[in-house]
């Protein structure tokens, strides 16, 4: 596979950065060449089942055959261990609600793109039963290279030229509901994708199981991990027996409520902690974010990672561009109802994004699902009531 160098921002005559968009409304050209290829790196081994399972304290597996999920650490279906997950583009625009089988996604990403508004995108690993998934909309090319972290098959509906360079690689395994270069459908958008009648277009495209399985056979994509995936030591988790509890942090905060209305004003997107279940209840709107293929569930998440990136307008349609690796910037993390400031760091298009605390040394992460919000350096959100923004500024 090949490697992507990182992104160059024209405009910054020493910053290095990486986007992302679609090409799903514009047919203008861009006014400079905004990617460029990188050197293929080491060839890295695929991970495999073995590799996976973490004897964390004695534990066992509940049943014979699981092994712990590199995204999760939870125990899964062993026959799991090396499936590549799927990484959807999903609206947060209140008319898209609600959405479907948002609930089960591993990790869920959400960052701003124009008018002000976010888009999440969703890594699902076990997806193979899923008959509604979405709402699907259109690529920003700063999605693609969180993807990448995780091997995932991207399902976006098409988006605007500024993805061009970054989708249209020949090792970038993509399904669109769009008529796309050398993705063209050929009508398979008819069974990869379909549109439901309880809403209106754009915002009623969906995906399913057995339409992914349609694309992913006429492309010829692996359903498992490639042979030059990086190894499955994405996150540092912590011992399901001994989690991270942030108190052996003296500088850790009380973070029962996370307010991030004044980073996305429009989504007003919310956590609220359940010292119950020491998980974080998501919310947008001001009311529960649900799921409406899993009985109403709201989402929830065990691990909150907020990261505080560099960030251009590139037109006058509000595009936006995110540097998302060859850098090191700053943000917070909070699990079981405490958070710390730490250092975020990416050094290669497929590496993962690694998390440190002050020290240097590398975050533990919790057993469960993540969710990892990115937000514009100069932002600001609140926690309890104060206000923090990144310390470089």
């Amino acid at each position: 596979m090949k490697r992507l160098q990182v992104l160059l921002l024209v405009a910054l005559s020493s910053t290095f950065l990486m986007f992302g968009c679609g090409k799903e409304e514009s047919t203008s050209k861009p006014s400079s060449q905004l990617f460029t290829e990188q050197q293929p790196e080491a060839q890295k081994q695929t991970p495999t089942a073995a590799q996976t399972i973490q004897d964390q304290d004695g534990d066992v597996p509940p049943a014979e055959g699981m092994v712990r999920s590199t995204l999760t650490n939870e125990w899964i279906d062993g026959e799991l261990a090396n499936a590549r997950p799927i990484a959807v583009m999903i609206p947060n625009d209140s008319v898209a609600l609600p959405h479907y089988n948002l609930s089960k996604a591993d990790i869920l990403y959400e960052c701003g793109v124009e008018g002000g508004i976010t888009r999440c995108m969703a890594i699902i690993k076990d997806w193979e039963d899923m008959e509604r998934i979405g709402n699907v909309r259109s690529c920003r090319d700063y999605y693609v290279y969180w993807s990448f972290e995780w091997d995932s098959i991207y399902l976006h509906y098409g988006g605007p030229f500024y993805i061009n360079t970054i989708i249209e690689k020949s090792d970038t395994d993509h399904i669109t509901g769009s008529s796309y270069g050398d993705r063209r459908t050929d009508n398979l958008y008819d069974k990869a994708f379909f549109r439901s009648t309880d809403k209106r277009a754009p915002h009623n495209a969906y995906a399913s199981a057995e339409g992914i399985n349609a694309a992913i056979e006429k492309f010829g994509y692996s359903k498992t991990y490639r042979e030059d995936y990086h190894d499955p030591n994405h996150f540092l988790f912590a011992s399901s027996g001994q989690p991270n509890t942030l108190e052996q942090y003296g500088d850790s905060i009380t973070a029962g409520e996370i307010d991030l209305q004044s980073a996305y004003p429009q989504t007003d997107t919310a956590f609220s902690y359940n010292p119950e279940d020491g998980l974080y209840y998501r919310s947008m709107y001001g009311k529960p974010h649900t799921d409406a293929a899993n009985d109403n569930q709201q989402l929830s998440f065990k691990n909150v990672l907020i990261q505080f990136t560099y960030h251009e307008v590139r037109d006058n349609k509000g595009y936006l561009a995110f540097q998302v690796h060859d850098t090191t910037r700053d943000g917070y993390f909070f699990t079981n109802g405490r958070g710390i400031h730490v250092t975020w760091k990416k050094t290669a298009d497929y590496e993962p994004t690694k998390y440190y605390d002050d020290n240097g040394n590398e975050i533990e992460i919790n057993t469960g699902k993540t969710m990892i919000c990115v937000l514009k350096e100069g932002d600001s959100f609140e926690v309890d009531g104060a206000v923090l923004k990144s310390k470089a500024n």
